[in-house]
Order: C-alpha cells, then sequence, then structure tokens
C-alpha cells in the first residue's frame, strides 16, 4: 500500500508490531497467524491475558512496548526518508519469504525505487567473512559483478568485508544490488558503509524488517540472514570460520531448499575452514559465475567444461598417437618393434611414422626411429613440437 494513501487498521497493526514483535520471533508469528494481526494488537493494547505460550515477564515487555508504539509517526518518517512498508499480500511481498512459515517477516521496510517481488525473483546472495582477505574481497566483487552483468541482483548484508565488496562488484558491473539491514532502513549501519548504502538505495534496494530509526544488535544480525536465506535462489559463501554468521545464512537457505554453495580457499586459512565444512555436507564449489548461474539458472544456462589447454598431441588421429606412443623414450626401434608395440600392422606403422616426421615428433636414423629432441621434452612436460 502506498503511504501517500490513508493506512488500514491492518497495515497500521503490523507496523506497530514492528516495535514490539522482534524479527524471526516464532510465537509472534503464530499469534498473527492464528488470531489476525488486529487481535495480536488489540491484546497487546488491552494489556489482558497474555496469548499462548508468553510468560507474564515476556507479556508484560510486549504491552509496554505496544503502549510505546506510535504507527501512524513511523509510517510518516519512513515517507519522509523515503521509504515504503510492504506487508505480505502487497504487490510487492516477495512469495518465496513465506517459506520462513511462523518465522516470517511482519513486513519489510523498502528503500529505493525498485519493485522487491520482481527482483527477487532473480537474485543470489553473496556473503562472507567481516575480516576477509584479498582473496575473499576478490572473489566476491569478482562473482558479484559477474552475476551482474548477466542480469542478476546481488543480495548481502551490507556489512564490512565480503558483502561490502559484493555490493561493490554488482554497482560497478551497472547492475542491481539488494542490502538487508538488521536496523532501519533510514539509518545506515555500519557508519562507515553510510555512503555505499546510500549508493545502493538509489541503484538497487536497501531494506529491512525493523521500523525507522531503530538499531541493530547481535541477535538482529543473525535473524536477518533468514531473510536473505529466503529471499534468494542460492547463497554463495565466500569466506567464513567456523563460527562465522554467514554460515547461518547457508544453514537456513539449506533448510529452506536453496542451493549453497561455497567458494574454497586455503587450506591453511581459518576464514576458508567454514567454507570447507559446508563444501564437506550438501554445498557445492563454486569458481567462478558459470558454475553459480548453472545451479540457480534455468534450464541450459550449464558452464563450459573444465580442460587444460589443447595440444598439438591432441590434434594427432588416434592411430597417430598410438604409434607415438610406441616408440622408445631413448635410442631407435626397427619399424617392425613399433610396430608390435602399437598393435598394428607394419605397412601401417610405416606409414604414420613418415606422418609423424612430417610433423616433427620422429626422424629416421639408418633403418631405424627415434623420437625428435623436441619431442622427447615435450613428452616430459606435457608439450607437442611446435
Amino acid at each position: 500500500m502506498s503511504l501517500l494513501d490513508e493506512p488500514d487498521d491492518d497495515l497500521l497493526s503490523r507496523v506497530l508490531l514492528t516495535r514490539v514483535i522482534e524479527p524471526g520471533d516464532e510465537a509472534g508469528g503464530r499469534w498473527v497467524r492464528e488470531y489476525g494481526v488486529r487481535e495480536v494488537v488489540r491484546r497487546l493494547r488491552d494489556g489482558g491475558a497474555a496469548l499462548p505460550g508468553a510468560s507474564r515477564k515476556r507479556w508484560a515487555g510486549l504491552v509496554a512496548r505496544a503502549e510505546a508504539a506510535r504507527p501512524r509517526r513511523d509510517l510518516a518518517a519512513a515517507r519522509d526518508a523515503g521509504v515504503r512498508f510492504v506487508p505480505p499480500g502487497d504487490a510487492e511481498w516477495p512469495g518465496q519469504l513465506d517459506d520462513l512459515g511462523d518465522a516470517r517477516p511482519l513486513g519489510l521496510w523498502v528503500r529505493g525505487r525498485a519493485g522487491l517481488r520482481m527482483w527477487a525473483l532473480k537474485s543470489v546472495a553473496v556473503v562472507g567473512a567481516r575480516a576477509c582477505t584479498e582473496y575473499g574481497a576478490h572473489m566476491a566483487a569478482t562473482l558479484a559483478a559477474g552475476l551482474a552483468e548477466r542480469g542478476w541482483v546481488v543480495v548481502s548484508g551490507g556489512a564490512y568485508g565480503v558483502d561490502g565488496a559484493a555490493h561493490r562488484g554488482a554497482l560497478g558491473a551497472g547492475g542491481a544490488t539488494v542490502a538487508v539491514l538488521a536496523c532501519g532502513v533510514d539509518r545506515p549501519y555500519p557508519r562507515g558503509h553510510t555512503q555505499l548504502i546510500g549508493r545502493i538505495a538509489e541503484q538497487g534496494l536497501v531494506i529491512g524488517e525493523l521500523p525507522p530509526g531503530d538499531h541493530p544488535t547481535p541477535s538482529r544480525f543473525i535473524l536477518r540472514n533468514r531473510v536473505i536465506a529466503a529471499l534468494t535462489r542460492g547463497t554463495v559463501v565466500v569466506e567464513a570460520a567456523h563460527r562465522s554468521g554467514s554460515l547461518v545464512t547457508a544453514r537456513a537457505a539449506q533448510r529452506l531448499g536453496r542451493h549453497t554453495m561455497g567458494v574454497p580457499g586455503p587450506a591453511t586459512s581459518a576464514l576458508s575452514a567454514g567454507v570447507h565444512d559446508l563444501l564437506r555436507g550438501e554445498a557445492v564449489l563454486v569458481t567462478g559465475v558459470a558454475d553459480v548461474v548453472e545451479l540457480v539458472g534455468g534450464m541450459g544456462e550449464l558452464a563450459p567444461d573444465r580442460r587444460g589447454p589443447v595440444l598439438p598431441r591432441d590434434l594427432l588421429e588416434p592411430a597417430a598417437r598410438q604409434v607415438l606412443d610406441a616408440l622408445p623414450g631413448r635410442g631407435t626401434a626397427a619399424p617392425d618393434e613399433i610396430a608390435r608395440s602399437a598393435q598394428t600392422a607394419p605397412d601401417d606403422a610405416i606409414a604414420r611414422l613418415y606422418e609423424l616426421r612430417a610433423l616433427g615428433y620422429v626422424e629416421r636414423h639408418g633403418d631405424g626411429w627415434k623420437l625428435t629432441r623436441q619431442a622427447v621434452m615435450s613428452v616430459r612436460d606435457g608439450r607437442g613440437p611446435c
């Protein structure tokens, strides 16, 4: 619903509840599902008997929050900041968030001009360590830029390290990116990314569950990750230590049936240890954008086959390669001997030997044949004669 319209009671109730119920609170989500948002708000405002599952102490805290909430003021503050509130059921609501069940957001505060639902349909999360290495930053930016160039929306958390590199990679490629924050979308966090998040809002979208002005907490960062996982078709973890929050995103993606991918790092790097654990499980190893698109894309979007460079020896016909392999590494061999080793007729072996001589692989010495010096060296290092 547009903030220029008069908000209805359901919308006001949801906005109020974003001040009362913490993100990911499944008990609160169950109340909303079973009783409806207006009934939950009515009970909170009345301050009567607690809803099922809430202790007396917790209910008192929720009632106090509800008394302090001012949903119309929040909507006005959002409008002034260029922010809109998108509740479930709205035309802009991404239906894949419904996979979260009772942990589904009560609604999303959205900053930016693009339509969230359409962008989320073709999106990939790129997450990882805040204190990443140069390698991690490079891989995140390269993957994000490649995804953006192929028309994919890059989703991340706006944090330092891998998140920031992913956002910058997508922006630098002129592509689309979404930052999912653990605070009010009008309050960029971390502060050092104020300019970056402002740029994301201009070129992409900044979204979050918390109302204007609300601050982040450690638990909110963790719970925010479920939204990143549910919103996207797959999650790529670039660098992550054993206790990294980005692993929470990856495991949430696995539970939701989304693709989970990991970029390998050095075996000795503690910052890649968490990724390597993922790869030992159900995560898929990816090293470039083609690998990612092959998983999350449509039919036919396959990564190219990987193989080493084509060598001159590879271009020989199989029969010629067989004769070449029959020559000894040192000294000469008679045509009959070469034919026996190559399992072919002497006449065929001689024909192949003259063919190989024209290509610079062998030379004739009297009645025998031997590898050229250049061919011997090429066999040792895997190349063919030039």
